[in-house]
């Protein structure tokens, strides 16, 4: 019998025994497994001729390892890859002129040193935009930092305030109910 799975958006239908065989194999990875099952691999029970092809997903999605840059500091680390890979190619024109004993060598190389600052500077537009970022957004509150542990204490100081002055209240409302009155 022919077994239907859906594998991301595709639909794979595998040959009669050969799925059977496929998953026997144990611990085996999808890719191997996909290897043992024919391209051709369609019953006519399916309602299809046996001589279509069985669809295979293109891709598949994986979970991000690491969190997307912010915006800002991705918008600074592209201009900073662009800004840096001219005055590779600034200084590698430089260098080649200069070998050619061209009239280009001297402007090329003076544009190199001038190019080599703004690189820097880029470079470091990256880490002062990252930086600035966290400290407007990247406050990451976990159960350890130390401003929650303050919060609690505090907040355990005014739960044991509370009961201690309703405590009080009660002992005073006591001794106020045996009394007559004073008059």
């Amino acid at each position: 019998m022919g077994s239907d799975t859906v594998t991301g958006t595709a639909e794979r239908h595998e040959a009669p025994g050969v799925g059977a065989a496929a998953r026997s194999t144990g611990g085996r990875r999808d890719k191997d497994r996909e290897q043992d099952v024919p391209a051709v691999s369609r019953s006519p029970r399916d309602g299809m001729g046996p001589e279509q092809s069985r669809y295979r997903p293109l891709w598949v999605e994986e979970p991000a390892r690491r969190r997307r840059l912010p915006d800002p500091v991705r918008t600074a680390a592209v201009r900073a890859v662009l800004v840096i890979s001219v005055t590779l190619i600034q200084a590698m024109i430089a260098f080649l002129s200069a070998m050619a004993e061209s009239w280009l060598a001297f402007p090329m190389v003076i544009s190199s040193i001038a190019s080599t600052v703004v690189a820097t500077w880029a470079a470091v537009d990256v880490w002062v935009t990252r930086q600035v970022w966290n400290q407007r957004y990247g406050v990451v509150s976990e159960p350890s930092s130390t401003a929650r542990s303050l919060r609690r204490e505090r907040r355990a100081a005014r739960r044991q305030a509370r009961v201690a002055g309703r405590a009080e209240k009660r002992i005073r409302s006591r001794r106020g109910a045996g009394q007559l009155s004073h008059s």
